[in-house]
């Protein structure tokens, strides 16, 4: 159904269309709810493929080789063997077909095997149910929230930070 590549430059232009529209970004990068140009998303792109610290995957259907979304790992600490888990749909069709639960796996793969990570962690919007339900049925286990650390939709409220171990995940 989908398949994983890193993202090329020529990639961007899904992105403009997605970070302006206020359904898709709702629940993602804070970043999103200030860039809305094409330069400013060409100028975060650039430096978000040429950032060496971030396993990070255009996420293609394979069918059509059509990029629907990115997900990946970031603030790699080789040191710790951590990182923090990704994932953006932004193609709104793709949406509730399951396509979260398999890159999630993907992702969690590599960064477990290749990147060598013990532990990988995340923070999801706690009005986000769906995604919490998806991270816990992936494996992610509750570890915190983070108190009103978000603002949408002219209010806060809190972020779960939520994590799984490699033994748990063997």
């Amino acid at each position: 159904m989908i398949e994983l590549r890193p993202l090329k430059r020529n990639d961007v232009s899904p992105f403009y269309k997605w970070i302006n529209d206020d359904e898709v970004i709702k629940y993602s990068l804070s970043l999103f709810q200030n860039i809305s140009t094409k330069n400013e998303i060409d100028e975060w792109f650039i430096a978000l493929i040429e950032n060496t610290n971030i396993a990070n995957y255009g996420i293609f259907l394979k069918t059509s080789g059509e990029l629907i979304g990115y997900s990946g790992i970031c603030d790699i600490s080789k040191t710790n063997k951590s990182g923090e888990f990704y994932i953006f749909i932004g193609e709104k069709r793709m949406w509730g077909k399951g396509i979260g639960t398999i890159v999630t796996e993907q992702v969690l793969k590599i960064g477990f095997l290749e990147y060598k990570l013990n532990r990988i962690y995340l923070t999801v919007s706690e009005p986000n149910i769906g995604g919490i339900k998806a991270y816990k049925n992936a494996g992610f286990k509750l570890e915190g929230k983070l108190r009103q650390a978000c603002f949408r939709d002219n209010k806060y409220h809190d972020k779960v930070i939520m994590s799984i171990i490699k033994s748990e995940w063997e």
